[in-house]
């Protein structure tokens, strides 16, 4: 794995009705945010191999408004990454590193938010980028390089806000 991007879901409704939070849909705003992150990715060239997507309906649904920009890439739906916390989600990382260049995790916070945060600190990141982690909103995707010694720098940090969209 040369590169590695990992993604919250979109903005998602209260409620999942009768379902309970893992079948929590996104809001229009979050579809639409989603599908502007993919198109953000794929104008950038960050075109992964492999996502890996945890089971619930947000993430589910963030993975397919990103994927209509992205094309042909293998797809796992993981139920394990269900409010994963970072350790499970590394796991996955470093399960998937022999198989993808470019590897995308979908999943929650705050799982998300401190995996992004702990390859932070290994990689020597600047104070001023672990501060812009800091919130890791809904729909963010951070970017991160990889080494061949497995040591992760960050490239960048997209926001559907940055972008043009977010919730008003």
């Amino acid at each position: 794995m040369h590169r590695l991007i990992l993604m919250r879901h979109a903005h998602a409704e209260a409620s999942g009705g009768d379902g309970g939070d893992r079948a929590r849909p996104l809001s229009p705003q979050g579809l639409a945010d989603a599908a502007l992150m993919g198109r953000a990715l794929a104008q950038r060239g960050l075109k992964p191999d492999l996502a890996i997507v945890s089971s619930a309906v947000r993430t589910r649904q963030s993975w397919d408004a990103a994927h209509e920009a992205l094309g042909d890439v293998e797809v796992r739906i993981e139920p394990a990454l269900y409010n994963a916390e970072s350790e499970t989600l590394r796991r996955h990382v470093e399960a998937a590193e022999e198989e993808a260049g470019c590897l995308l995790i979908l999943a929650h916070n705050p799982g998300v938010h401190f995996l992004a945060h702990d390859y932070l600190v290994e990689g020597a990141a600047s104070p001023a980028m672990i501060e812009r982690l800091a919130g890791f909103p809904t729909g963010a995707a951070a970017i991160f390089s990889v080494d061949a010694a497995g040591r992760p720098t960050c490239e960048g940090f997209l926001t559907p806000r940055d972008l043009g969209g977010g919730e008003a």
